[in-house]
């Protein structure tokens, strides 16, 4: 017996998904699986996927298809984080590290899930708070400066330590998922999503000490905003959730395991070297 009765699909707000989402429907029509969505996403298209809310969308689903690229990846995984259902990625347009197949590749992997052939790649997600609400991100949080209002001067505390003050543009608290985004940018190292670890990353760093931090994940890490900084936004994957003032201070703390990524056979290094275009190490002689 299969194991997808039903699927589920996230979209991606402005890319043409049509071709992704009729071979889904018609593969689960072959099946007799029910296809789900989105109201707001489903019915911009005309098709026969049943409209549900995000709570039975994420109840109710078997497997979540995500189609998009990396930024509906991780709305995917922020949906379902914390539940065990699979998240497979569909690429449209430009290669994305979340994403595991192309549009071309989908009927035949919705058969190798069906047929339980495929492996769970595990992500790490990291939590906080602003405004008194909880926020979760996949790649990263934020301290970002705002443009007019002085650079960020953050101090940050691992494990109840005083240790490092950063002065810089942004101070980016990533996951290992995260490594390859933000944080790459800002000079952080690749680090595989197989390693539970949370990276703290200046952006631009003004003051003498301009390294990053790799903590474990069962260390949390607290950001507190010094009197000599601007104001600050808080980014939440890419997103602002709330502004920061001197004094103010926010605790990030892992959360491991928090979704499941279908693979089938893709490494992380095979993505990574064709995303960020490497080229290997210099020949020696």
């Amino acid at each position: 017996m299969g194991m997808v009765g039903t699927v589920g699909l996230v979209l991606h707000p402005q890319r043409d998904s049509k071709k992704a989402i009729d071979t889904i429907l018609s593969w689960a029509a072959g099946k007799g699986a029910t296809v789900l969505g989105l109201p707001e996403e489903v019915g911009r298209i005309d098709c026969s996927a049943v409209a549900v809310d995000a709570v039975a969308l994420v109840e109710r689903a078997d497997l979540l298809v995500g189609i998009g690229g990396d930024g509906t990846m991780l709305r995917t995984m922020r949906l379902l984080a914390g539940r065990p259902t699979p998240i497979l990625g569909v690429n449209l347009g430009r290669l994305g590290f979340l994403a595991e197949i192309d549009v071309d590749e989908l009927e035949d992997t919705l058969s190798a899930i069906d047929g339980h052939r495929y492996t769970i790649e595990p992500r790490m997600a990291i939590k906080s708070s602003v405004g008194g609400a909880e926020v979760t991100a996949f790649n990263d949080i934020a301290l970002v400066r705002i443009p007019g209002e002085g650079m960020a001067a953050v101090s940050v505390t691992p494990a109840g330590t005083d240790f490092v003050r950063y002065s810089a543009d942004a101070v980016i608290v990533a996951t290992s998922t995260g490594s390859t985004a933000y944080s790459f940018s800002a000079g952080g190292p690749i680090v595989s999503p197989r390693v539970e670890a949370v990276l703290v990353v200046p952006a631009s760093a003004h003051s003498s000490f301009n390294r990053a931090l790799v903590l474990p994940a069962d260390e949390e890490v607290t950001l507190e905003v010094l009197p000599r900084s601007g104001r600050l936004a808080m980014e939440v994957d890419g997103a602002v959730v709330g502004h920061l003032c001197p004094g103010d201070s926010v605790t990030v703390t892992a959360w491991p395991g928090a979704a499941k990524v279908v693979r089938l056979g893709t490494t992380f290094y095979e993505r990574a070297r064709r995303k960020l275009r490497v080229d290997g190490s210099a020949a020696v002689d």
